[in-house]
């Protein structure tokens, strides 16, 4: 491969991680050619035990521990503790995401590593962050959608509901690996190492700073509207005959009247004063849905499809996971598992005219003997 495919060959990044959002920073690290050792306990990650769906293996694990080497340790005990000091000091890049206050206690606080290793950049990462009440609160996922009104504005309009991934881990790994490229950038320039607080909840309340506006400036947050959009109108999944749902996104007034005009087939429907602007579609939403309704029921989701393209309105399937399973845009890798080979989803960046080789997903310990001899001298 050529070098832009391994931007981040010959680092080394020692990670000190469970679960998903620290494996997901590192993963990203590993994907651009970073050497990433994952420390796991004895008995391993407890990802690892999420599930058994893959070849007996976790969904989860196999999904986040691509191209890593597992070593096993027991930070408590002297002989581990000092391999784990040895690799750290060659490392570019350290992440843990332990239980708070975990690593400092075991010897592996972000600020003496760095007062010891100058050009090492540490990455903590946690529930709620580094100061406030929160901070040495237990945190998962769930826990957070909740505690930052996520859920309070998903699911149907008569209950509340969790977001089906996990999506305060997946915001927080992503604000890591974001924040350990750019210190590795600024470190380029000044030799000097960075340490870095990332927190599940920060990273979730910033997702949230549109309903926030709302509630702190309007006086309301945006309620939960199930399958349509809570402030732009129509935006949304709309019955068509056979069963199925059609989903459709109106951006502009240009594409409403168009909409309306070559759709619906009802062009007066655009000067409606109930319907004039997104405002007005949004306080009058039971009645402009039932407009729809009644034009989009009559066709079925070929028909309703073809008409919206040829008017230039974005539309897309109400699919399922089974129908992603064989979507024609999903882009698809083979890697290697300790359990057998597993089709999943390519990573998200394409390199023009490069293959991203996908490493595989390591058994507990695997490269143990290899790495102790490395570096236990």
């Amino acid at each position: 491969m050529g070098a832009l495919a391994k931007a981040l060959e010959g680092l080394l990044v020692v990670s000190l991680e469970q679960a998903v959002a620290a494996p997901l920073a590192s993963l990203k690290l590993a994907q651009a050619g970073a050497r990433v050792i994952k420390i796991e306990r004895a008995e391993g990650d407890f990802a690892r035990g999420y599930d058994a769906v893959v070849h007996g293996e976790s969904a989860y694990f196999v999904w986040l521990n691509r191209g890593k080497q597992s070593v096993a340790l027991d930070i408590k005990q002297p002989a581990d503790a000092a391999l784990l000091a040895a690799m750290i000091a060659r490392a570019d890049v350290f992440i843990q995401n332990l239980a708070p206050d975990a690593a400092r206690r075991a010897g592996f606080g972000s600020a003496e590593l760095r007062a010891r290793h100058p050009r090492l950049i540490t990455c903590d990462i946690s529930g709620y962050g580094e100061r406030g009440p929160g901070r040495d609160m237990k945190v998962y996922d769930f826990l957070i959608q909740c505690e930052t009104g996520l859920a309070s504005i998903t699911g149907g309009i008569d209950a509340p509901g969790r977001v089906g991934v996990s999506v305060a881990d997946i915001a927080c790994g992503m604000n890591a690996h974001a924040a350990i490229l750019e210190a590795l950038l600024a470190r380029a320039r000044t030799g000097e190492g960075a340490g870095l607080a990332v927190s599940l909840f920060d990273g979730i309340a910033d997702w949230m700073a549109v309903p926030l506006l709302h509630h702190d400036y309007a006086g309301r947050a945006p309620q939960r509207a199930g399958l349509h959009h809570a402030t732009i109108a129509p935006y949304g999944a709309y019955p068509v005959a056979g069963g199925r749902q059609i989903v459709l996104a109106i951006q502009n007034e240009r594409e409403w009247q168009r909409f309306c005009a070559d759709v619906l087939g009802e062009p007066g429907l655009a000067a409606d004063p109930r319907f004039s602007d997104n405002s007005a579609r949004v306080r009058n939403r039971g009645a402009l849905d039932a407009a729809i309704h009644a034009a989009l029921g009559s066709l079925d989701e070929a028909q309703a499809s073809t008409l919206l393209t040829k008017a230039g309105i974005a539309w897309a399937h109400f699919n399922h996971v089974a129908d992603l399973s064989a979507h024609p845009q999903l882009r698809r890798v083979l890697v290697e598992t300790p359990s057998g080979v597993v089709s999943m989803p390519a990573a998200p960046v394409e390199r023009h005219g490069l293959v991203l080789e996908e490493g595989a997903v390591p058994s507990i310990d695997q490269h143990g003997d290899a790495i102790r001899a490395e570096f236990g001298r």
